[in-house]
């Protein structure tokens, strides 16, 4: 069992939803990057996307794509995320952590190298948002054989066939993108979301973590009403991009954000009695 089955296993015994914090690796600088993973654990955060910085992050909105851009200043390339996950498991055993970007980085580094530095790192799952599951053959094989859960993207318009598809190819959990567009966009329709999650789950027993849109403790509880996780990426990296010059008050709002967010979410979870992760 992966560190990423695990950690939905045990949220599952004990009836709790799962909260998905994002940051960018290196953003505001690598070194706080190291204590604001720390930080999210600390708050509630149950796994970690650590974004890897890329200089066309086309899926992303401006917050996230002025992120990419601080981190890429610092010089942060995959290897360098790799190293800084490997620091974190120091101190973290029990963390997941996905590497969440893009596939040239991946690709350019090797398919087979990078399986291999990751897992040696401590990485537990890629998401690599440009990459269809119909043309993934060459890094699942090498990134599954090290232990590393391949994650994939679903949309408010993937039809059936495709979910199917999808969910053929991913371990660890599915990743509903609840709204169409670029990540810190608009408002979530909550109830739509719940269509979409229902028949997610149709295709699959994997959990369903929902993301894109989720700024607010309000909003991230109503989506765990219906979801098994609660991804948020960019409320915590405005704050990154706010702060990012006084590195206590960055860890200080950051921390306020997501337990208020983890408050949000049990509280939700145990008001609607839905039993928690399936």
């Amino acid at each position: 069992m992966s560190r990423i089955q695990a950690r939905f296993e045990h949220l599952r015994q004990e009836g709790r939803k799962a909260l998905i914090t994002y940051i960018t690796a290196g953003d505001p600088s690598p070194e706080v990057t190291l204590e604001l993973m720390h930080a999210l654990v600390r708050n509630g955060a149950d796994l970690i996307e650590l974004g890897v910085p890329f200089s066309d992050p086309m899926a992303d909105g401006p917050v996230i794509q002025a992120a990419c851009e601080r981190a890429l200043a610092h010089h942060v390339g995959l290897r360098r995320v790799i190293e800084l996950v490997g620091e974190f498991r120091r101190h973290d055993q029990d963390t997941p952590v996905v590497l969440m970007g893009y596939l040239n980085p991946v690709e350019v580094m090797g398919y087979e190298a990078f399986a291999q530095a990751a897992s040696a790192a401590g990485v537990d799952g890629l998401l690599t948002v440009d990459l269809p599951p119909e043309e993934a053959d060459a890094v699942l094989a090498p990134i599954r054989a090290s232990g590393i859960d391949p994650i994939f993207l679903l949309a408010p318009t993937s039809v059936d066939a495709r979910i199917d598809s999808i969910c053929a190819h991913a371990r660890g959990f599915v990743y509903y993108v609840s709204l169409k567009g670029v990540t810190g966009a608009r408002t979530l329709d909550v109830a739509a979301v719940a269509e979409r999650v229902a028949a997610i789950r149709r295709h699959t027993d994997l959990p369903v973590g929902v993301g894109f849109g989720i700024r607010d403790a309000e909003t991230a509880g109503r989506v765990a009403a219906v979801a098994d996780a609660v991804v948020v990426g960019s409320a915590v990296v405005s704050l990154a991009e706010r702060l990012g010059a006084e590195p206590p008050r960055l860890l200080e709002a950051v921390g306020e954000l997501v337990s208020g967010m983890r408050a949000a979410i049990d509280a939700q979870v145990g008001e609607v009695g839905t039993g928690g992760v399936r």
